[in-house]
């Protein structure tokens, strides 16, 4: 699905991540854990096209990122859903429109019964009309998590998605990933937070991993 291999990248001459190599298989779920600034985020860019290697390849769903086109990387981006750390929406919108609007920006018209039992699922039935402004902060990370499987993506990449709400949300959160990863989909949780992936580990067969030095380390079951 998506493989990296040899990779390395890096900003204005400095290189930030080095010689990486993963594969990931359908179905698997993975932490990516690593000190504050040690490329968390870069990676899961290089995950999904926003970021190119600058050694290295990377491979989406059996293309190399650098023979894809613009229209190729959207194409390919509808089937990996990534839920960011800092979540944006539209503050003029409801959350049904927020959540909907990678149907809309694809040109299609969402199916309001479909959109509604997506809400129900992350507990925002009550909320569907509210805007954004009026969500806790735990809302606005389950609607940012409905938003990123609305077009049932086979990936969900999860940038930090508990680093704002507390350990109950968090729990909460948790569970719907390790739902996801139970109907198939790929899972990439990056955090800091090692009692998540302490708690996750009676429930779902999960490998870390962890950036060090720039490289990355496969540390299995195991923290």
């Amino acid at each position: 699905m998506i493989e990296l291999q040899n990779v390395s990248m890096g900003y204005g001459g400095i290189e930030l991540l080095t010689e990486m190599t993963l594969k990931l298989v359908p179905g698997s779920f993975h932490f990516l854990t690593g000190p504050s600034g040690a490329g968390k985020t870069s990676f899961l860019k290089l995950c999904y096209a926003e970021l190119l290697p600058s050694a290295g390849f990377v491979n989406l769903f059996g293309q190399d990122v650098r023979q894809m086109g613009r229209d190729d990387i959207a194409r390919t981006r509808q089937r990996i859903g990534v839920v960011h750390q800092d979540c944006q929406f539209l503050d003029h919108l409801p959350m049904t429109e927020n959540v909907a609007l990678p149907i809309t920006v694809s040109g299609r018209t969402p199916d309001m019964a479909e959109l509604r039992e997506l809400l129900a699922w992350v507990g925002l039935r009550g909320q569907a009309n509210a805007l954004p402004p009026e969500l806790s902060g735990g809302e606005r990370q389950r609607a940012a998590l409905a938003r990123a499987v609305i077009m049932s993506p086979e990936v969900i990449l999860a940038d930090e998605p508990t680093g704002n709400v507390d350990w109950e949300m968090s729990k909460r959160l948790l569970a719907l990933l390790i739902e996801l990863n139970k109907m198939g989909k790929t899972v990439v949780i990056a955090t800091h937070d090692l009692n998540l992936i302490r708690h996750a580990k009676s429930q779902v067969s999960a490998r870390v991993l962890r950036i060090q030095n720039r490289r990355l380390h496969l540390a299995g079951a195991d923290l």
